[in-house]
């Protein structure tokens, strides 16, 4: 991809201070620097220098950015009413996002985010966001950065079903409150993560009957909470969005055979998933979750907004470790 720091006439030029990695390829660096392959500041000037983007050749995922308008083309729809100096983050994920690092300041493992000098290209179809008043950059990136699945859930989710969540992360912990709020107080809500912590974290929210430690890579440990809590009848809607690979099956064996499974992690495979549910002779339907959904910033700020006790547990994981 061109990474030419310069704007054409149909373009935006951001000056970028952060990227906001996403959880699956982060965890990636983090393992391979420990593995020996590299710091994880290394890594990512090696991904981006090679390919004018940050996309991790293992797990494909990216991100997004945190920067300034420095330039807005003539041609560019917003031109006239997007001022140098504003404060934005982009919408879609630096694996579309032309980009040219020219150092990496600091790298934060604990909010999955590297604050960085260098230079991103909007397109003129390019979503971004300027940046909210009433919330932090750190609490408003990572919403940003996850939008797509609360958005997702709320639309698939209906009242007195029952939802099942894969993962309690930033992502998990918007999609509890989405799907609390579209099944109503008939609808039942249950989510498992392996993290204590983060376990803990979302059982102090209001949102879920019930939060189990557990490791979604074990389908059958899975499977029988999920069979205990509903009493047999299974998910209406599972939601996948785990930061490791190895949980498609715990996925499918959750839904109902007329049920749902929203596969959000960038660790999940959709192939592993579709294959599994074949070889288990399931017939839920699969889908890929879509970082894009008509609303899904709103959805987002609005969910933090309206629940206060979310809006700390949230930007408590935004700003610190997990």
């Amino acid at each position: 991809m061109d990474a030419t720091p310069k704007a054409l006439e149909n373009e935006i030029a951001v000056s970028v201070d952060a990227l906001n990695i996403d959880s699956a390829s982060f965890r990636q660096l983090r393992e391979a620097e420990s593995a020996g392959s590299g710091s994880i500041a290394d890594q990512i000037l090696s991904i981006v220098t090679e390919r004018g983007k940050m996309q991790n050749p293992v797990t494909g995922s990216g991100g997004i950015f945190l920067g300034a308008v420095r330039e807005v083309g003539p041609r560019h729809p917003d031109a006239g009413s997007l001022e140098p100096g504003t404060r934005v983050a982009s919408l879609v994920s630096l694996t579309l996002t032309p980009l040219q690092l020219h150092r990496i300041v600091r790298v934060r493992p604990e909010m999955e985010r590297v604050d960085v000098e260098g230079t991103a290209i909007l397109f003129a179809r390019t979503l971004y966001s300027r940046l909210p008043d009433d919330l932090s950059e750190e609490v408003a990136l990572a919403a940003f950065d996850v939008a797509g699945a609360p958005a997702s859930v709320k639309a698939e989710a209906l009242p007195g079903q029952t939802v099942v969540i894969i993962g309690t992360g930033k992502a998990g912990l918007l999609c509890l409150a989405a799907a609390r709020e579209a099944v109503g107080e008939t609808g039942l809500v249950f989510a498992l993560d392996p993290s204590e912590r983060a376990v803990k974290r979302a059982r102090r929210l209001p949102f879920a009957n019930e939060v189990w430690t557990l490791d979604a890579r074990d389908a059958v440990a899975v499977l029988t909470e999920v069979e205990k809590a509903t009493r047999g009848d299974m998910a209406d809607l599972v939601v996948n969005v785990a930061n490791a690979p190895g949980t498609e099956a715990s996925s499918v064996l959750c839904a109902k055979p007329s049920g749902t499974v929203l596969l959000f992690g960038m660790a999940t495979s959709f192939s592993a998933a579709a294959l599994g549910a074949e070889g288990l002779a399931h017939p839920a339907r699969l889908l890929i979750g879509n970082g894009y959904v008509s609303g899904h910033v709103e959805t987002a700020l609005t969910l933090l907004r309206r629940h206060p006790e979310l809006l700390l547990a949230f930007s408590t994981l935004a700003s610190r470790a997990s």
